[in-house]
This record gives C-alpha cells, structure tokens and sequence, in this order.
C-alpha cells in the first residue's frame, strides 16, 4: 500500500515538473514575441518563468531519486562483487537519505528567513518560492529510505554486455 502511495506521488512529482517545464518554455516565448514584436515585455514573465524552473528542478530531482533515474555511476557498481555491490548500493541510498535531510533541515531554514522578502512583479514571497525546496529534500529522503528498506538493486546501462 505504501509503495503505492510513493509511486503515485512520484508520478505526480513528474508531471508537475513536466508542466512547469511547459508553461516556463510558454511564458519564455511570450516574453521573447512581446519584447522584439510588441515592443513591451511583460514585467511579470522573468520572475514567473525562474520561480518555475526553481519547482521544477527540485520536483523532477525528488521523482528521480523514486524512479531511479538520478546521476549515478552504474559501471562501477556492477563491476563490483556481489557482497560489495550491495554495499555500494546501501551506501548511496544512506548518502540520498542524508543529502534529503540536510536539504530538508537548511531549506527551512531558507524558507523561514526568507519569508517576509517579496518577489518583485509577483504576489509571492521568497519562502513561498522556495517552499519547495523542505519538501523535496524530505521526498528524497523517504524515497531513498523505501529503497535501502527493499534491498533494491541497480542494473546496468543499456550498453552493458
């Protein structure tokens, strides 16, 4: 039930990361064919467009750690032996837990400092921007514990014999 439960959250991590990719690359366009055609960029576009690549690295990065999809050197790993194997493997998943945490800990301590700091041309503030900056360091965390706890494996690249 649990794995469930990650899986569809991971999903949806994904697609809210793909539709911020989207609408960053819409508002970018607008932007660029209000500047040179119009003649009048709107003010707006610039901080919207960082505020989403900011949610979308952050979003895509927590569903990468659950789908396993994550910067990793995969030949080392599997030139290991078994015994070793596993350990490198538990050895990452406890770095990702404890790279989650540090994220989790210092991104609220971002996010409550910056709380009160306005984003210019938006109604939002600083925190609320990097809000997602806690949340995703705690869904790392719990993704990588889910691994460490399945004992999962990792295989290797598509051109590995």
């Amino acid at each position: 039930m649990a794995e469930r439960i990650l899986r569809a959250i991971s999903r949806t991590l994904l697609m809210a990361s793909a539709l911020a990719l989207a609408s960053m690359m819409a508002i970018l366009t607008w932007q660029v064919f209000a500047r040179y055609v119009l003649g009048n960029s709107p003010a707006w576009a610039e901080q919207t467009a960082l505020v989403l690549m900011i949610w979308m690295t952050f979003l895509g990065t927590a569903s990468g750690i659950a789908d396993g999809f994550h910067i990793r050197i995969v030949e080392g790993v599997m030139s290991l032996r078994e015994p070793w194997r596993k350990r490198a493997v538990q050895t990452a998943n406890l770095l990702i837990i404890l790279a989650g945490i540090l994220i989790l800990v210092l991104g609220s301590n971002l996010v409550g400092t910056t709380w009160g700091n306005a984003v210019p041309t938006l109604p939002l503030s600083r925190g609320m921007v990097y809000l997602v900056i806690p949340v995703s360091g705690a869904l790392m965390a719990v993704f990588a514990m889910q691994k460490l706890i399945r004992g999962e494996q990792i295989e290797g690249s598509a051109g590995s014999a």
